[in-house]
């Protein structure tokens, strides 16, 4: 019987051989591609294409993230330096509970010394152990997560960020460091005049294994070689840190400030008539200016008498400033006006939110707000031009008619108008102070922080 053509049943593929063979040829090139596009495949840390082709399964699977020869040597090298930052760190804390534990206490409670001679000796040691347990302990929360998430080479850890947290401990640091010289010619005098003390200081080095045979001199030394030594340990992990990073960014701003803390210091010690510095740093034209700030924010804290962990300087900078001598400059202009530039800075002071920084976004409950107006160096110094301006009291206003101003009255005392050279910025000073003021006083929360017509004051607007 014959069968139809239709009903064949086919055995072979229907491309017959030649196309067959064809196809299989063409598979095994393109798996042969893909397999060398395995073995170099980008590097994920700089996108280059000299990965090493590995031979051997078990080192292919071994391999970091595909990353190339360099960039696996640079995050060894991150790696180290990360760790050498918290392990010293540590190291220091370690020192400064010896300071504590093995001198200061036992000298406290044998008697051997005063209390203010403690004071003038050990400084503010307290305050710098207390910084360094808090920011150990972040640091070393950091490194525990990082290798709890299988991070082995600490990518995620970011030094920069939680170094700019603890910002506020470079000031304790100036603290100690000021007053170390007056700390060591003290001792010096107090050992030569009580013979318990030098007998309690020759026992300890010697006996005590705590001290690695060390006397107390050596140890005091500790805060000043940790706050140089920053600097160096940061710029170690930037080297090794590319520049894609997220944490990139923070570390350099975090070198620049306490490169510029340590300037600032060495200023403050020739000042002062001392002969040591620390070391030295290059100075360009910025860490000159937040020298500068530093010294201007220390002007304002001492002025208003807050504490340095509970105040937030929200802006700084020059402003120009003029006192209208009546209420109808508005009308004549601006121009009329005789203005001088001024430094101004606006500072809140506020609840601490946590042990290690205040919260960065939206002002927690404001306590107090103040503008400080410090008059550009005169021999050297900044000089207030006078008390701080407190905003409970103070209503701010703009007009139309000269929207490159804005007027801030002291209730029945002083006018003031303030610009800056850049209007958008004149209209940020103005928006950030009106705000605060705003904010305290119950009484401007009911008229919306307008003047009562019935207030006295001189200079008011008509």
């Amino acid at each position: 019987t014959q069968t139809k053509s239709a009903d064949v049943e086919r055995a072979d593929s229907g491309i017959g051989q030649m196309p067959a063979r064809k196809w299989r040829n063409r598979a095994s090139e393109t798996l042969s591609s893909l397999q060398a596009w395995e073995a170099h495949r980008p590097c994920t840390d700089c996108g280059e294409r000299d990965l090493p082709v590995e031979t051997d399964v078990q080192n292919c699977n071994q391999r970091r993230a595909d990353l190339c020869e360099k960039c696996r040597k640079r995050r060894t090298e991150r790696k180290e330096s990360v760790l050498e930052f918290v392990n010293t760190e540590a190291s220091y804390g370690e020192d400064l509970r010896i300071i504590k534990e093995e001198f200061y206490l036992p000298m406290q409670a044998a008697g051997l010394l005063s209390q203010e001679q403690l004071q003038g000796i050990f400084s503010n040691i307290q305050e710098l152990i207390d910084l360094n347990e808090n920011f150990l302990e972040i640091l070393q929360e950091e490194i525990d997560q990082a290798f709890d998430q299988g991070d082995d080479d600490l990518m995620t850890v970011c030094i920069g960020e939680i170094f700019l947290e603890f910002v506020n401990m470079l000031p304790a640091f100036q603290t100690y460091c000021l007053q170390q010289s007056s700390s060591v010619n003290m001792l010096n005098a107090l050992e030569k005049e009580k013979e318990l003390l030098r007998i309690f200081l020759n026992v300890s080095q010697n006996d005590n294994t705590a001290l690695r045979r060390m006397n107390l001199r050596s140890f005091l030394m500790a805060p000043l070689q940790r706050v140089t030594k920053y600097p160096l340990l940061l710029s170690r992990i930037i080297k090794a840190t590319t520049e894609y990073h997220p944490d990139h960014g923070s570390l350099r701003e975090a070198k620049s400030r306490i490169e510029s803390h340590l300037e600032h210091i060495n200023m403050k010690t020739k000042q002062e008539g001392n002969t040591w510095t620390l070391r030295s740093f290059r100075q360009d034209s910025k860490k000159k200016r937040e020298v500068i700030n530093i010294e201007m924010r220390e002007t304002a804290l001492k002025t208003v008498g807050w504490l340095r962990e509970e105040t937030r300087f929200v802006m700084e900078g020059s402003l120009q400033l003029a006192q209208p001598p009546d209420g109808q400059w508005v009308k004549k202009g601006s121009k009329t006006l005789k203005f001088q530039n001024m430094q101004v800075l606006l500072l809140v002071n506020m609840k601490r939110v946590s042990e290690s920084s205040l919260e960065s976004a939206e002002p927690g409950p404001v306590k107090d707000a103040v503008l400080v107006l410090i008059r550009d160096k005169n021999n050297g110094k900044f000089h207030l031009l006078r008390e701080p301006l407190r905003l409970s009291n103070c209503i701010v206003s703009s007009d139309p008619d000269c929207d490159d101003t804005f007027e801030l009255i002291e209730i029945r005392r002083e006018a003031f108008v303030f610009r800056d050279s850049d209007r958008a910025r004149t209209h940020h000073w103005f928006r950030q102070i009106r705000r605060y003021s705003r904010e305290l006083g119950s009484w401007k929360k009911r008229r919306n922080a307008l003047p009562n017509i019935m207030i006295s004051t001189p200079h008011t607007r008509p």
